[in-house]
């Protein structure tokens, strides 16, 4: 247990009462059971009674210290501040924020769930700021200067992690970016194989397998002018030829637009381009293709 250090008159959320610091460890503030009695309107006796019969919820030098029953220094803090009404006192008690809150469980008290967050805050949590008012006039510039640094290589540190964390996700975002374009190996020989495997996982990723014909549509679209290609005429030639040659037309009509793409060499490096970048963009897996090949 700590030695205690009254603080003077402390005023939070309107109410005055009598500052202590100590007892529940350095700097840790602390409030007579009195004041708290008087803060939410209840007699002593009551609030006492109540920490009385539940006892085995507080943890003593923790949540509650009775000084009248505790060390001699304590016993004689509460002599000196007259916090010994009579003869007939049995206990002085303090309480951390810690039995502070657990008191408040015990009263069910609305007025207490009111005042506890004004008092955690402007009271418990406060830090001591009285001892610089002490100083003098030369020292209290020197704390003001440190107080001033100090902010400034906190908020310095904070952007040195924040540049530190955006230099992670970029590192990381071009790692992917790399190992997609190593993995999107498409070799002319299994390309049909392969551009469909990855157009399906795009349809997949874009709501499912029925968005297959879209995404497809959309690799060829894209050919199309990058190449300055008409498929579909071209497609529609194809077929005529065949027809002339006499094919027949169940053949004829299973020539596709892939069959355009595979006798052009030109067109063929070009869609092989496309749908790498499309795995690119739409962020697909997929290691297999690199594995297979």
């Amino acid at each position: 247990m700590e030695n205690l250090k009254i603080i003077g008159v402390q005023n939070v959320a309107g109410h005055s009462f009598t500052g202590i610091e100590g007892g529940f460890g350095e700097n840790k503030r602390a409030m007579l059971a009195k004041e708290i009695a008087e803060i939410h309107n209840q007699p002593l006796a009551e609030i006492n009674r109540r920490i009385n019969n539940n006892k085995n919820r507080f943890k003593n030098g923790v949540d509650i210290i009775d000084l009248l029953n505790g060390s001699e220094p304590f016993r004689n803090i509460a002599h000196q501040n007259g916090w010994i009404g009579s003869n007939r006192t049995q206990n002085v008690y303090i309480l951390s924020e810690r039995g502070y809150s657990k008191l408040l469980k015990i009263l069910e008290d609305d007025k207490a769930w009111d005042l506890y967050e004004e008092l955690v805050d402007g009271y418990f949590n406060m830090r001591q700021a009285l001892d610089y008012s002490n100083l003098s006039p030369e020292l209290q510039m020197f704390q003001s200067l440190f107080q001033t640094v100090a902010s400034q290589e906190l908020k310095n540190k904070e952007l040195e992690n924040r540049l530190i964390q955006q230099e992670q996700e970029n590192k990381q975002t071009k790692s992917e970016v790399k190992d997609i374009r190593e993995v999107v190996a498409l070799s002319s020989r299994d390309w049909r194989k392969d551009t469909t495997s990855i157009i399906n996982k795009i349809a997949v990723k874009q709501g499912g397998y029925d968005r297959f014909r879209e995404v497809r549509s959309e690799s060829y679209e894209l050919l199309e002018k990058r190449a300055g290609a008409n498929l579909q005429i071209r497609l529609m030639n194809k077929r005529k030829k065949m027809a002339f040659e006499g094919v027949a037309k169940s053949r004829i009509d299973k020539v596709s637009k892939l069959d355009v793409i595979d006798e052009d060499k030109r067109l063929l490096e070009i869609y092989l381009a496309i749908v790498k970048e499309m795995a690119i963009r739409y962020s697909v897996d997929v290691s297999e293709l690199k594995e297979a090949n």
